[in-house]
């Protein structure tokens, strides 16, 4: 689905066809140009031509029902992964802004993959239109109220075609959805986060940390080794008296890695500032690592509180649809639906 082609196609049409178009896409989320009744038949015809609506995908539901995972596959024929999380009365889109990924952190699946390319923006809101579709269908329907991208990939690796994303996200006449409601997750790429600031969006932000010192952290996340703690730190400081937003760091806690009181105590000494958030995440396991036991965790929150650290706690999601990032992509095969 590329949008640019679209305006192509309707160039010669008149302006206000770009807003109908657009509206039957995002809004009414038609899936066959045939639903697009406001159009004359001609157009509908040349738009099947030139502009297939055709999403295929692969997916798998949780038990519980609240996890939908979605193996989406391109032209290329390459894949991503895109998850829904229904929680609390939201409808939680993850997606990936690349195929696999060229950071190759220990504890992640993607990294396995390496890096193919980078997504368009089309293919980045292609997965949220997948999932907009989805919950159309639902009893009474649903739709999609937040986007975060934390799935497959460095977002500010892919700065422009993430950006162009963000703000058709945005776009009044696509999904009408709030800055707010989006969050861009990043494990620490300084220039990236300074360029983000500049651009004052008014969207989340969250830096994935995982460790309170550089060489734990450079074993698990080796672009550490480029953006340390300090410099990352510094960008976070540049993005809140840019934007005064609050900043999320995610901490994975990993059994035996990263769990320790010891390394609670270092953390608390890194994050006790006011417009930081610590969110303590249990690691949803894709390997060699276990997630810590939630004992375990309850102490390390409780420490980081009584330091004065600002911290709230996430439960992982879909461990029985392997629903961590990268786990589907790197063993299954899609199929088309």
């Amino acid at each position: 689905m590329n949008l640019d082609k679209l305006e192509e196609v309707l160039s010669s049409e008149p302006q206000y066809r770009i807003k109908q178009v657009k509206f039957d896409l995002f809004q009414r989320l038609i899936s066959d140009w045939d639903q697009a009744t406001t159009l004359p038949l001609s157009l509908r015809e040349k738009l099947k031509k030139e502009f297939p609506l055709l999403l295929r995908a692969k997916t798998l539901i949780s038990k519980d029902q609240k996890t939908v995972k979605a193996l989406i596959t391109f032209d290329d024929g390459l894949s991503v992964e895109s998850v829904l999380m229904r929680h609390n009365g939201r409808n939680t889109v993850c997606v990936s802004s690349q195929v696999g990924c060229p950071l190759a952190c220990l504890f992640c699946a993607t990294g396995k993959m390496g890096f193919k390319r980078n997504l368009t923006s089309q293919e980045i809101i292609a997965q949220v239109l997948f999932f907009a579709r989805y919950l159309k269908n639902f009893k009474p329907a649903g739709k999609v109220s937040n986007v975060v991208f934390m799935g497959m990939g460095e977002p500010l690796l892919n700065f422009e075609q993430v950006i162009g994303a963000i703000r058709i996200l945005n776009d009044k006449n696509c999904f009408n959805l709030g800055a707010r409601k989006i969050s861009l997750s990043t494990s620490g790429i300084a220039p990236g986060i300074k360029k983000l600031a500049d651009l004052e969006l008014g969207i989340n932000l969250a830096i994935s940390l995982n460790a309170a010192e550089d060489k734990l952290r450079s074993k698990l996340m080796p672009i550490n080794k480029k953006y340390p703690i300090k410099e990352v730190l510094k960008a976070v400081n540049f993005y809140i008296a840019k934007t005064n937003r609050k900043v999320m760091f995610e901490y994975l806690l990993i059994s035996g890695v990263n769990d320790s009181l010891k390394q609670a105590e270092e953390l608390s000494k890194i994050v006790r500032r006011n417009l930081y958030l610590v969110n303590l995440i249990r690691y949803n396991p894709t390997g060699k690592f276990k997630p810590s036991g939630r004992d375990q965790i309850e102490m390390f929150r409780e420490l980081l509180e009584k330091k004065g650290v600002n911290v709230t706690q996430r439960f992982s999601f879909g461990q029985d649809i392997k629903a961590a990032c990268g786990q589907l992509a790197t063993q299954e095969t899609p199929a088309g639906l």
